[in-house]
């Protein structure tokens, strides 16, 4: 018999052999019904993601990030040309489109103060207050993130002279090649915990008294999955992130719900309190917006104790997440506009809104979406998923698997990230988006960053063209 042959026969028995498995096998009744053929259905969602992203989908209808931002963020990265020809590919007359209301008579990037990319927080409420870009790295904890992706985001932190927040799971050393910091405190109190988990304020002194740690924000709930835990697989929880978050290796993670140190509006500001007494950096808090008459009730203890945060993290419901359950994500939570334009109006009724700094954070990707934050009441920006397309990631939406193909959210050592290349990349992102914000700025004959009134911007909204101020009632 010939070689040919015996390859033949090979193969033929081993799908009789697979065949035969798939008819008396009772787990899967695809398998019963079509043998071989069924175990097709595996492969095709498999590809099927990957079908999507380069073959189905187009430049303006992806999810949750579309191409078209996506091309913006890797080509700004890369320091590539980022202009579109041919106009636009949006529907200009869509319900929700927005706009910039141009000048007649624009500025030049001479004329723009660059002092306003700045801004200062904590003045006159702590000892070491920090003047922060307008525009920092969002909460990513190393855990969900590889140490080589935490290191490119820390160098190129430093690098553009910009904050890196490190998200709930602790400070590393990885986190520490940064200049800059904030450090997240969550419901886990990964770096200031005792041996039953719960807060421990000799560590926490030890930990915020580092050169790097500019801010403390206490995480009160994360846009996609407010009230719900944070999540570390254990397939992602290594002996050393064991050894950072003082926990045991190789089960999953999943933080309380809720803080041990507090459970009412009265005792997280006496918590915030207890923190300042030992810490002379700023301190805020991070939320996403649910219970009105819970955040209305927050403000006024604020206002009873003269005792308020520093600053105050708004994190919208379109923010991502490495794990999350679906319900929280699609449908727990307020949206980020109507959450920045809700605080600011609400901290403005309490005479509260010139001593708190209000961060918008969750999906705000470009120049325009930053202006447009700002306009609705924001300070700052925080963003976490453009920073990790500016390193690579092609929303493979992976990330909670440990399989992420850009070796962004997966620990295999066998494909590291380039720390030199993508740290490059971070930065020069920081530095274009911030370019762009000038240029915008200009262009409607704003020379200041905090001079962006909300009737700089309009928005087609239910049929009629209103400013941000009229379409969203900006106080």
């Amino acid at each position: 018999m010939s070689t040919i042959n015996i390859i033949i026969l090979v193969i033929l028995l081993t799908l009789l052999f697979i065949a035969v498995y798939d008819v008396i096998q009772k787990k899967h009744t695809v398998w019963r019904k079509y043998p071989i053929i069924g175990r097709m259905r595996w492969v095709m969602e498999d590809l099927r993601p990957k079908i999507q992203q380069y073959f189905v989908e187009d430049n303006i209808n992806g999810k949750p990030i579309p191409k078209y931002q996506r091309d913006i963020i890797y080509q700004r990265a890369k320091g590539e040309n980022d202009k579109v020809p041919f106009g636009t590919e949006l529907d200009l007359y869509e319900d929700g489109r927005a706009w910039m209301n141009h000048s007649n008579y624009p500025l030049s990037e001479k004329d723009f103060k660059k002092e306003s990319l700045r801004v200062t927080i904590g003045e006159g409420t702590c000892k070491k207050p920090y003047k922060s870009s307008i525009v920092n790295i969002s909460a990513m904890s190393y855990g969900s993130l590889n140490k080589n992706a935490i290191r490119s985001l820390a160098i190129g932190s430093k690098n553009g002279i910009f904050a890196l927040n490190t998200g709930e799971g602790g400070i590393s050393n990885y986190h520490l090649e940064a200049n800059d910091l904030i450090w997240q405190i969550g419901t886990g109190y990964f770096g200031c915990r005792n041996e039953e988990g719960r807060f421990d304020i000799n560590q926490f002194a030890l930990n915020a008294s580092r050169d790097q740690v500019k801010m403390i924000e206490i995480k009160i709930s994360q846009g996609a999955k407010p009230g719900h835990g944070g999540i570390l697989p254990a397939k992602k929880n290594t002996k050393e992130i064991a050894e950072i978050r003082g926990v045991e290796p190789g089960v999953e993670i999943v933080s309380p719900p809720g803080h041990t140190a507090f459970k009412s509006a009265k005792q997280m500001i006496g918590f915030i309190s207890r923190l300042r007494t030992v810490c002379d950096k700023p301190i805020g808090i991070k939320m996403c917006i649910g219970s009105k008459s819970e955040f209305n009730q927050l403000l006024k203890v604020m206002v009873s104790g003269n005792t308020y945060p520093d600053f105050i993290t708004v994190d919208g419901a379109e923010g991502g997440t490495g794990a999350a359950p679906l319900e929280f994500t699609n449908a727990t939570g307020m949206p980020l506009m109507e959450a920045i334009v809700f605080v600011n109006n609400s901290l403005k009724d309490n005479n509260l809104r010139e001593k708190i700094k209000v961060i918008a954070s969750g999906k705000v990707i470009n120049a325009f979406d930053i202006a447009k934050a700002i306009a609705l009441g924001a300070d700052m920006i925080n963003m976490a998923r453009p920073f990790m397309i500016s390193m690579g990631c092609i929303q493979a939406r992976l990330c909670h698997t440990g399989k992420c193909p850009a070796a962004i959210a997966t620990h295999k050592k066998s494909y590291l990230l380039d720390v030199k290349d993508k740290s490059k990349r971070v930065a020069r992102f920081h530095k274009e988006t911030i370019h762009s914000l000038v240029e915008v700025l200009c262009a409607a004959g704003i020379n200041r960053v905090d001079r962006i009134h909300p009737t700089h911007i309009s928005v087609r909204k239910d049929g009629e063209i209103k400013t941000l101020k009229d379409a969203y009632k900006v106080k």
